[in-house]
Protein backbone atom coordinates (compact mmCIF):
# COMPACT_ATOMS: atom_id res chain seq x y z
CA UNK A 1 0.00 0.00 0.00
CA UNK A 2 3.18 2.30 0.70
CA UNK A 3 3.93 2.35 -3.16
CA UNK A 4 0.30 2.83 -3.78
CA UNK A 5 0.33 6.09 -1.44
CA UNK A 6 3.20 7.50 -2.95
CA UNK A 7 1.56 7.11 -6.62
CA UNK A 8 -1.55 9.02 -5.36
CA UNK A 9 0.51 11.68 -3.55
CA UNK A 10 2.66 12.48 -6.69
CA UNK A 11 -0.58 12.61 -8.92
CA UNK A 12 -2.16 14.85 -6.52
CA UNK A 13 1.17 17.03 -6.32
CA UNK A 14 1.58 16.87 -9.96
CA UNK A 15 -1.67 18.44 -10.07
CA UNK A 16 -0.87 21.61 -8.36
CA UNK A 17 0.41 24.45 -11.43
CA UNK A 18 -1.01 27.58 -9.62
CA UNK A 19 -2.68 28.73 -12.66
CA UNK A 20 -5.79 26.51 -12.89
CA UNK A 21 -5.64 24.21 -9.83
CA UNK A 22 -3.70 25.99 -6.25
CA UNK A 23 -5.29 22.71 -3.67
CA UNK A 24 -6.39 20.06 -3.51
CA UNK A 25 -7.57 17.23 -1.73
CA UNK A 26 -8.63 13.81 -2.08
CA UNK A 27 -10.09 10.79 -0.38
CA UNK A 28 -10.68 7.37 -1.73
CA UNK A 29 -11.58 3.79 -0.62
CA UNK A 30 -11.25 0.30 -2.16
CA UNK A 31 -11.34 -2.96 -0.81
CA UNK A 32 -11.78 -1.70 2.95
CA UNK A 33 -8.69 0.60 2.35
CA UNK A 34 -8.98 4.31 2.67
CA UNK A 35 -6.44 7.09 1.68
CA UNK A 36 -6.61 10.46 2.72
CA UNK A 37 -4.39 13.58 0.66
CA UNK A 38 -3.67 16.58 0.11
CA UNK A 39 -1.46 19.00 -2.05
CA UNK A 40 -0.74 23.19 -2.58
CA UNK A 41 -2.68 25.33 -0.30
CA UNK A 42 -5.27 22.58 0.88
CA UNK A 43 -4.70 19.95 3.69
CA UNK A 44 -6.61 16.90 4.03
CA UNK A 45 -8.57 18.50 7.51
CA UNK A 46 -9.56 21.64 5.84
CA UNK A 47 -12.81 23.03 5.26
CA UNK A 48 -14.13 23.51 2.19
CA UNK A 49 -17.69 25.12 0.02
CA UNK A 50 -19.23 21.60 -1.37
CA UNK A 51 -21.41 23.11 -3.61
CA UNK A 52 -24.13 21.33 -5.49
CA UNK A 53 -22.56 18.21 -4.41
CA UNK A 54 -25.31 19.52 -0.99
CA UNK A 55 -27.86 18.22 -3.04
CA UNK A 56 -27.06 14.58 -2.30
CA UNK A 57 -27.69 15.62 1.22
CA UNK A 58 -30.99 17.00 0.27
CA UNK A 59 -31.92 13.56 -1.76
CA UNK A 60 -31.29 12.11 1.71
CA UNK A 61 -33.45 13.63 3.51
CA UNK A 62 -36.30 13.61 1.02
CA UNK A 63 -35.66 9.57 0.85
CA UNK A 64 -35.48 9.61 4.37
CA UNK A 65 -39.01 11.16 4.67
CA UNK A 66 -40.56 8.42 2.10
CA UNK A 67 -39.42 5.97 4.34
CA UNK A 68 -41.33 7.93 7.45
CA UNK A 69 -44.42 8.25 4.82
CA UNK A 70 -43.73 11.91 5.41
CA UNK A 71 -43.66 12.70 1.27
CA UNK A 72 -43.92 10.93 -1.96
CA UNK A 73 -42.09 11.11 -4.96
CA UNK A 74 -44.91 11.01 -6.82
CA UNK A 75 -46.85 14.24 -5.02
CA UNK A 76 -47.25 17.25 -6.12
CA UNK A 77 -45.58 19.93 -4.78
CA UNK A 78 -48.58 22.04 -4.35
CA UNK A 79 -49.17 19.67 -1.41
CA UNK A 80 -46.19 21.58 0.90
CA UNK A 81 -45.88 24.78 -0.56
CA UNK A 82 -47.83 27.92 -0.21
CA UNK A 83 -50.07 29.50 -2.98
CA UNK A 84 -47.65 32.31 -3.37
CA UNK A 85 -44.77 30.53 -4.22
CA UNK A 86 -46.98 28.35 -6.92
CA UNK A 87 -48.12 31.54 -8.77
CA UNK A 88 -46.99 31.25 -12.02
CA UNK A 89 -44.37 29.11 -11.49
CA UNK A 90 -44.00 27.53 -14.02
CA UNK A 91 -45.72 28.98 -17.20
CA UNK A 92 -45.16 27.88 -20.36
CA UNK A 93 -46.66 28.74 -24.37
CA UNK A 94 -49.59 30.79 -21.94
CA UNK A 95 -50.15 27.57 -20.03
CA UNK A 96 -49.76 26.89 -16.20
CA UNK A 97 -47.78 23.90 -15.66
CA UNK A 98 -47.13 24.67 -12.00
CA UNK A 99 -49.46 22.92 -10.16
CA UNK A 100 -48.28 19.68 -11.96
CA UNK A 101 -44.78 19.17 -10.81
CA UNK A 102 -43.96 16.80 -8.77
CA UNK A 103 -41.28 16.47 -5.60
CA UNK A 104 -39.86 13.29 -8.30
CA UNK A 105 -39.94 16.43 -10.68
CA UNK A 106 -37.63 18.49 -8.71
CA UNK A 107 -35.05 15.87 -7.70
CA UNK A 108 -34.89 14.36 -11.09
CA UNK A 109 -34.72 18.11 -12.79
CA UNK A 110 -37.60 16.98 -14.94
CA UNK A 111 -39.63 19.73 -13.87
CA UNK A 112 -38.53 21.91 -16.64
CA UNK A 113 -38.14 24.98 -14.39
CA UNK A 114 -35.63 27.32 -15.46
CA UNK A 115 -31.94 27.93 -13.15
CA UNK A 116 -32.56 31.07 -11.21
CA UNK A 117 -28.41 30.60 -10.85
CA UNK A 118 -27.14 29.73 -14.59
CA UNK A 119 -29.96 31.01 -16.81
CA UNK A 120 -29.23 34.66 -18.92
CA UNK A 121 -32.13 36.96 -18.40
CA UNK A 122 -32.90 39.18 -21.53
CA UNK A 123 -29.91 41.34 -20.44
CA UNK A 124 -28.06 38.36 -21.25
CA UNK A 125 -26.72 38.46 -17.57
CA UNK A 126 -26.76 35.85 -15.28
CA UNK A 127 -26.27 35.15 -11.48
CA UNK A 128 -23.78 32.97 -11.89
CA UNK A 129 -22.01 35.81 -14.44
CA UNK A 130 -22.17 38.65 -11.73
CA UNK A 131 -20.62 36.68 -8.92
CA UNK A 132 -17.28 35.50 -11.07
CA UNK A 133 -16.70 38.65 -11.48
CA UNK A 134 -16.72 39.51 -7.66
CA UNK A 135 -20.12 40.74 -7.60
CA UNK A 136 -21.25 39.38 -4.30
CA UNK A 137 -24.55 39.48 -3.14
CA UNK A 138 -26.99 38.08 -0.79
CA UNK A 139 -30.34 36.58 -2.02
CA UNK A 140 -33.45 35.21 0.01
CA UNK A 141 -35.44 32.03 -1.46
CA UNK A 142 -38.22 34.52 -2.34
CA UNK A 143 -36.10 36.87 -4.15
CA UNK A 144 -34.53 33.29 -5.91
CA UNK A 145 -37.85 31.69 -6.86
CA UNK A 146 -39.11 35.81 -8.09
CA UNK A 147 -36.42 35.96 -10.01
CA UNK A 148 -36.52 31.94 -11.25
CA UNK A 149 -40.34 33.13 -12.54
CA UNK A 150 -38.63 35.82 -14.56
CA UNK A 151 -37.17 33.17 -16.79
CA UNK A 152 -38.44 30.95 -19.57
CA UNK A 153 -39.73 27.29 -18.71
CA UNK A 154 -37.48 24.44 -21.14
CA UNK A 155 -40.46 22.54 -21.33
CA UNK A 156 -43.39 21.33 -19.27
CA UNK A 157 -43.22 18.89 -16.36
CA UNK A 158 -42.28 15.68 -17.28
CA UNK A 159 -42.07 15.80 -20.88
CA UNK A 160 -40.65 12.19 -21.95
CA UNK A 161 -36.52 12.21 -22.22
CA UNK A 162 -36.32 16.35 -21.36
CA UNK A 163 -34.20 17.02 -18.41
CA UNK A 164 -32.95 20.22 -17.64
CA UNK A 165 -30.24 21.40 -14.58
CA UNK A 166 -31.74 24.06 -12.26
CA UNK A 167 -30.99 24.79 -8.66
CA UNK A 168 -34.39 26.44 -8.61
CA UNK A 169 -35.64 22.97 -7.86
CA UNK A 170 -33.32 22.55 -4.84
CA UNK A 171 -34.19 25.83 -3.68
CA UNK A 172 -37.54 24.34 -3.51
CA UNK A 173 -37.13 21.18 -2.19
CA UNK A 174 -35.35 23.12 0.91
CA UNK A 175 -38.17 24.65 1.86
CA UNK A 176 -40.53 21.90 1.25
CA UNK A 177 -38.42 19.97 4.47
CA UNK A 178 -38.33 22.88 6.13
CA UNK A 179 -42.58 23.22 5.61
CA UNK A 180 -42.83 19.20 6.70
CA UNK A 181 -40.21 19.65 9.49
CA UNK A 182 -41.09 23.14 10.92
CA UNK A 183 -37.32 23.04 11.56
CA UNK A 184 -35.00 25.39 9.57
CA UNK A 185 -32.55 22.65 7.07
CA UNK A 186 -29.20 22.80 8.62
CA UNK A 187 -31.13 21.65 11.85
CA UNK A 188 -32.79 19.03 9.43
CA UNK A 189 -29.30 17.96 8.67
CA UNK A 190 -28.15 17.99 11.64
CA UNK A 191 -31.04 15.31 13.16
CA UNK A 192 -30.98 13.18 10.04
CA UNK A 193 -27.21 13.17 8.24
CA UNK A 194 -24.27 15.01 11.01
CA UNK A 195 -25.20 13.24 14.07
CA UNK A 196 -26.03 9.68 12.87
CA UNK A 197 -22.97 9.73 10.65
CA UNK A 198 -20.62 11.58 13.50
CA UNK A 199 -19.87 14.65 11.11
CA UNK A 200 -18.49 17.56 13.29
CA UNK A 201 -17.25 19.86 10.62
CA UNK A 202 -20.02 19.45 8.43
CA UNK A 203 -22.57 22.30 8.54
CA UNK A 204 -25.04 24.79 6.17
CA UNK A 205 -23.06 27.97 5.64
CA UNK A 206 -24.94 31.02 6.82
CA UNK A 207 -22.39 33.08 9.01
CA UNK A 208 -20.61 35.78 5.90
CA UNK A 209 -18.19 36.41 8.60
CA UNK A 210 -17.30 32.83 9.27
CA UNK A 211 -13.72 32.43 7.42
CA UNK A 212 -13.49 28.40 8.32
CA UNK A 213 -14.18 27.34 4.86
CA UNK A 214 -11.24 27.71 2.51
CA UNK A 215 -11.39 30.12 -0.39
CA UNK A 216 -12.01 28.41 -3.98
CA UNK A 217 -10.32 29.99 -7.16
CA UNK A 218 -12.14 31.52 -10.39
CA UNK A 219 -9.56 30.97 -12.40
CA UNK A 220 -5.91 32.08 -10.73
CA UNK A 221 -7.34 34.55 -8.23
CA UNK A 222 -9.27 33.62 -4.81
CA UNK A 223 -12.83 34.13 -5.38
CA UNK A 224 -14.72 35.87 -2.07
CA UNK A 225 -18.46 35.84 -2.09
CA UNK A 226 -19.20 34.78 1.10
CA UNK A 227 -22.92 36.49 1.07
CA UNK A 228 -23.65 34.77 -1.99
CA UNK A 229 -22.19 31.70 0.08
CA UNK A 230 -24.79 31.85 2.87
CA UNK A 231 -27.83 32.24 0.09
CA UNK A 232 -27.44 29.18 -1.93
CA UNK A 233 -28.95 27.14 0.59
CA UNK A 234 -30.24 23.79 -0.23
CA UNK A 235 -28.98 23.64 -3.91
CA UNK A 236 -25.03 24.24 -2.25
CA UNK A 237 -24.32 25.77 0.88
CA UNK A 238 -22.82 22.91 2.63
CA UNK A 239 -19.39 23.23 4.23
CA UNK A 240 -17.02 19.40 4.63
CA UNK A 241 -14.00 18.18 5.04
CA UNK A 242 -13.11 15.22 2.77
CA UNK A 243 -13.04 13.03 5.54
CA UNK A 244 -16.65 13.86 6.26
CA UNK A 245 -17.82 14.02 2.88
CA UNK A 246 -16.46 10.33 2.68
CA UNK A 247 -18.23 9.10 5.50
CA UNK A 248 -21.43 11.15 3.92
CA UNK A 249 -21.13 9.45 0.77
CA UNK A 250 -20.28 5.86 2.27
CA UNK A 251 -23.83 6.57 4.29
CA UNK A 252 -25.53 7.53 1.66
CA UNK A 253 -24.59 4.02 -0.61
CA UNK A 254 -24.85 1.42 2.56
CA UNK A 255 -28.03 2.41 3.93
CA UNK A 256 -27.37 4.34 6.79
CA UNK A 257 -29.67 6.91 5.58
CA UNK A 258 -32.21 5.52 4.21
CA UNK A 259 -33.89 2.30 2.87
CA UNK A 260 -30.19 0.73 0.69
CA UNK A 261 -33.23 -0.79 -1.35
CA UNK A 262 -34.42 2.47 -2.38
CA UNK A 263 -31.39 3.66 -4.59
CA UNK A 264 -32.40 1.31 -7.70
CA UNK A 265 -35.37 3.72 -7.94
CA UNK A 266 -33.05 6.40 -8.43
CA UNK A 267 -31.60 5.26 -11.52
CA UNK A 268 -34.18 7.04 -14.20
CA UNK A 269 -30.80 8.77 -16.61
CA UNK A 270 -31.12 11.17 -18.71
CA UNK A 271 -28.65 13.73 -19.82
CA UNK A 272 -27.56 17.14 -18.73
CA UNK A 273 -23.76 18.13 -19.09
CA UNK A 274 -21.97 15.46 -21.38
CA UNK A 275 -20.97 12.52 -19.93
CA UNK A 276 -23.07 13.54 -16.93
CA UNK A 277 -26.33 12.43 -16.72
CA UNK A 278 -29.44 12.98 -13.98
CA UNK A 279 -31.25 10.31 -11.97
CA UNK A 280 -33.43 10.72 -9.25
CA UNK A 281 -31.50 13.09 -6.57
CA UNK A 282 -28.11 11.42 -7.96
CA UNK A 283 -25.85 11.74 -11.13
CA UNK A 284 -23.98 9.56 -12.98
CA UNK A 285 -20.69 9.95 -14.64
CA UNK A 286 -19.89 7.47 -17.58
CA UNK A 287 -17.92 7.69 -20.57
CA UNK A 288 -19.11 6.04 -24.04
CA UNK A 289 -17.10 3.43 -25.20
CA UNK A 290 -15.22 5.33 -27.53
CA UNK A 291 -13.92 7.20 -24.62
CA UNK A 292 -12.91 4.25 -22.40
CA UNK A 293 -12.64 1.22 -24.95
CA UNK A 294 -11.10 -0.77 -22.46
CA UNK A 295 -13.44 -0.13 -19.13
CA UNK A 296 -10.73 1.42 -16.89
CA UNK A 297 -12.68 4.33 -15.85
CA UNK A 298 -15.73 2.48 -14.00
CA UNK A 299 -19.61 4.25 -13.68
CA UNK A 300 -19.58 6.84 -11.20
CA UNK A 301 -23.05 7.38 -9.45
CA UNK A 302 -23.06 10.38 -6.73
CA UNK A 303 -22.59 14.17 -7.28
CA UNK A 304 -20.42 16.97 -8.25
CA UNK A 305 -20.54 20.87 -7.73
CA UNK A 306 -19.44 23.94 -9.49
CA UNK A 307 -16.40 24.56 -7.03
CA UNK A 308 -14.68 21.18 -7.91
CA UNK A 309 -15.98 19.08 -5.79
CA UNK A 310 -17.08 15.50 -6.10
CA UNK A 311 -18.33 12.82 -4.60
CA UNK A 312 -19.10 9.18 -5.86
CA UNK A 313 -19.78 5.64 -5.55
CA UNK A 314 -18.81 2.88 -8.16
CA UNK A 315 -21.18 0.11 -7.66
CA UNK A 316 -19.07 -2.04 -10.03
CA UNK A 317 -15.62 -1.53 -8.19
CA UNK A 318 -17.37 -1.06 -4.96
CA UNK A 319 -14.77 2.14 -4.74
CA UNK A 320 -15.80 5.70 -3.00
CA UNK A 321 -13.99 9.08 -4.15
CA UNK A 322 -14.53 12.08 -2.31
CA UNK A 323 -12.57 15.39 -3.44
CA UNK A 324 -12.33 18.75 -4.66
CA UNK A 325 -9.79 20.76 -6.97
CA UNK A 326 -11.39 24.33 -5.62
CA UNK A 327 -11.75 26.07 -8.98
CA UNK A 328 -14.80 27.47 -9.85
CA UNK A 329 -13.48 28.43 -13.69
CA UNK A 330 -12.71 24.10 -14.24
CA UNK A 331 -14.69 21.63 -11.78
CA UNK A 332 -13.91 19.26 -14.65
CA UNK A 333 -10.38 18.84 -13.59
CA UNK A 334 -11.59 17.21 -10.22
CA UNK A 335 -13.31 14.31 -12.71
CA UNK A 336 -9.77 14.14 -14.99
CA UNK A 337 -7.45 13.97 -11.21
CA UNK A 338 -10.18 11.66 -9.73
CA UNK A 339 -10.41 9.44 -13.02
CA UNK A 340 -5.98 8.89 -12.35
CA UNK A 341 -6.23 8.06 -9.04
CA UNK A 342 -8.92 5.31 -9.56
CA UNK A 343 -7.03 3.95 -12.07
CA UNK A 344 -3.54 3.96 -10.05
CA UNK A 345 -5.85 2.12 -7.34
CA UNK A 346 -7.27 -0.17 -9.85
CA UNK A 347 -4.14 -1.23 -11.22
CA UNK A 348 -2.28 -1.68 -7.82
CA UNK A 349 -5.21 -4.10 -7.03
Amino acid sequence: MKNIEQKLRETLDKSIDNKKIFGTTFSIEYKNTTWEGASGNLQVENQFFIASTTKLFVTAVILNYVSKNLIQLDAKISQYLSADILEDLHILNNVNYSSEITIKNLLAHTSGLPDYFQTKNKSGRSLEMDLKEGNDQFWTFEKCIALSKTLEPQFKPNQKGKAHYSDTNFQLLGKIIENISQKQLNQVFEELIYTPLHLSKTYLYKNENDTLPISFYYKNNPLLIPKAMTSFYADGGIVSTVSELMSFIKGFFQGQLFPKHYIKDLKTWHPIFFPMQAGVGIHRFKLPWLMNPFGTIPELIGHSGLSGTLAYYSPEKELYIVGTVNQVANPELSFKLGIKLIQTVLKAK
